[in-house]
């Protein structure tokens, strides 16, 4: 099979690298197209096939595309199957049906119920519960490696949406909690964090305070004893592994947190989340299994597999046509330069 990765953010390479890993292991084409200025290509290993325009894409003619972004051209050939770039439902347009997908590959019940019901509205669609392929490495790469510092280590992930961070919030009050205690912070940005932000947070870092400059989360994430953040698609991530999450006035507070709406409530959130207590351990336990129960590390051996069979119906006779998106697709088609 013939198998296109769409790309338009660098964070999308955590989520495909491991479904092109397993496409390639069953010698499946793999290739890759970027769309767009902000991906930065010499992130691309020599091995991956990079097509440099849409002609390319055109001429490959791949069975299926696959893309954690948002939309995807009509006029690309083959199957479209949507992987999701996060958890963050609470941020608007993560439950917007677009008319661009054949197949949502979805985390776990909580998003597979919502799509299916609104698949009773857009019967276009076909939805599969897959987990997420980024976190395939989550769990089968040394798992759960703990820091090597003796003090508890603190990971601060902010979302980088300006409605909804806490970086100007909080910023004080994390780098006295740094002086105050021997709590080791590591700072971890969204590529999309306003440069000016990040650039405050440089300034304040120290040995016990540390701003990661690493493309990607997942070592953070279980290296890290507790994390601090808002609204972010990484709380989910964080809790997947069990352990306690603080949020600052989080979009729809949920017991599995603990939310809090001042900076000063900080210093005993994080005392709280050290020690756990069972309340909160079965409130993170039940969450995971409703947003992600997949701890196995074989998410994108999954996402094939059900790219595979939906390739043996397509196009589903029961489903309706997508919807033209006339709009939509000569704005990409005036974005690619594509007007055959």
């Amino acid at each position: 099979m013939r198998f296109l990765l769409y790309l338009s953010q660098n964070y999308s390479f955590e989520i495909l690298r491991p479904l092109a890993r397993e496409m390639l292991s069953h010698h499946h084409q793999v290739k890759w197209f970027v769309e767009g200025n902000e991906v930065n290509k010499s992130l691309f290993l020599d091995e991956e096939v990079l097509l440099t325009n849409i002609d390319e894409v055109i001429a490959f003619n791949p069975h299926a595309t696959f893309l954690p972004g948002n939309l995807v051209p009509s006029f690309v050939p083959g199957l479209k199957v949507q992987l999701f770039h996060g958890f963050e439902w609470k941020k608007k347009g993560h439950f917007r049906i677009r008319g661009c997908f054949d197949l949502y590959c979805t985390q776990g019940p909580f998003f597979t119920d919502k799509f299916n019901e609104l698949r009773a509205q857009h019967p276009h669609f076909t939805v599969t519960e897959t987990g997420w392929t980024k976190l395939d490495p989550l769990f089968s790469e040394p798992p759960h490696q703990t820091a090597t510092s003796e003090a508890p280590t603190l990971l601060y992930a902010p979302t980088f949406s300006p409605s909804l961070t806490s970086t100007e919030a909080l910023l004080d009050t994390i780098v006295t909690l740094s002086h105050q205690y021997p709590w080791r912070w590591k700072v971890k940005f969204h590529p999309k964090m306003d440069k000016a932000t990040v650039t405050k947070y440089l300034r304040h870092q120290h040995q016990k305070l540390e701003v990661v400059g690493s493309s990607s989360i997942i070592p953070l994430l279980q290296q890290c004893d507790v994390m601090i953040s808002d609204t972010s698609s990484a709380i989910t991530e964080f809790l997947l592994l069990g352990k306690p999450v603080i949020t600052f006035k989080n979009a729809q507070p949920e017991a599995v947190l603990i939310n809090i709406d001042e900076a000063a409530q900080l210093e005993h959130s994080v005392l709280k989340a050290l020690s756990p207590d069972a309340t909160l351990q079965a409130e993170i336990a039940a969450y995971s299994k409703k947003m992600h129960p997949y701890t196995d590390g074989h998410s994108a051996q999954r996402v094939l597999q059900a790219t595979l069979e939906e390739l043996d119906l397509f196009p589903r006779k029961e489903n309706v046509a997508k919807p033209q998106n006339w709009f939509r697709n000569l704005k990409l088609r005036k974005r690619l330069g594509y007007w055959k």
